[in-house]
């Protein structure tokens, strides 16, 4: 703290520059403190009373940083967005999207997504805990992140259907069957299957596979063109 001299000779304290830095730190450390415990205990079994407990600071304190509840929700949002490398399509895919290589377009979002849940699993634990919950975190998760990602996507393959590029399908089916593959891989690395017993394979690697499945399909040419006649009889 400083101290300031008003016109009627009154010593009135103000705030320093380091005592301002420790209030965003606080803040950031309530952040966190918020996360685990949401992460661990879901939602319904966490307290505001604990998450100040655990950060060493009163109850008051937390209300003084997050005013409701809804608040904290979308700062832990933000804080996720803004600590270390975010999960960001449009500048994953700019370059191969510019170079129109679809495979790569789909490699590096594989990717990016199965890097990002692997350096911050503690974060995929809360949107689970919020999703069976039904917390409004999880519409609040869906609204900015999940959306975002089908409508980048499936405007990306509606454009190459355009340009006879891509088959005929809904491009929601290509982007539901894609995220799938990679967050089923993700959630058994970082929840069900942390040892990888099942399978032991880099990020890099899984990308690999998921993108040329998704290219390819894993029939042999000859069975491969007698599916897609069944599949046309269906669709009739």
């Amino acid at each position: 703290m400083s101290k300031q001299v008003t016109e009627d000779n009154e010593i009135q304290q103000v705030p320093s520059a380091s005592s301002r830095m420790a209030g965003e730190e606080r803040r950031h450390q309530i952040l966190a403190v918020a996360v685990s415990l949401f992460s661990s205990k879901g939602f319904g079994g966490t307290t505001t009373k604990e998450i100040a407990q655990a950060a060493g600071v009163s109850e008051a304190m937390v209300f003084r940083h997050f005013a409701t509840k809804k608040e904290l929700y979308a700062a832990i949002l933000d804080h996720k967005a803004c600590a270390g490398p975010n999960f960001e399509p449009e500048l994953m895919a700019a370059e191969a999207i510019q170079r129109k290589d679809d495979r790569e377009v789909f490699r590096c979002l594989a990717l990016g997504a199965l890097d990002h849940h692997e350096r911050d699993p503690e974060f995929q634990r809360l949107l689970l805990h919020s999703a069976l919950e039904k917390h409004e975190l999880a519409q609040m998760f869906f609204d900015q992140f999940v959306r975002k990602v089908y409508e980048f996507l499936g405007a990306y393959i509606r454009e190459r259907q355009k340009q006879g590029a891509f088959a005929e399908v809904d491009p929601a089916i290509i982007v539901r069957a894609f995220v799938g593959m990679v967050m089923h891989h993700s959630l058994n690395n970082n929840l069900w299957d942390p040892k990888r017993r099942l399978l032991n394979i880099s990020n890099e690697e899984a990308a690999n596979y998921f993108t040329d499945i998704l290219f390819n399909g894993v029939a042999l040419p000859s069975r491969s063109k007698k599916n897609r006649e069944q599949v046309q009889k269906l669709r009739k």
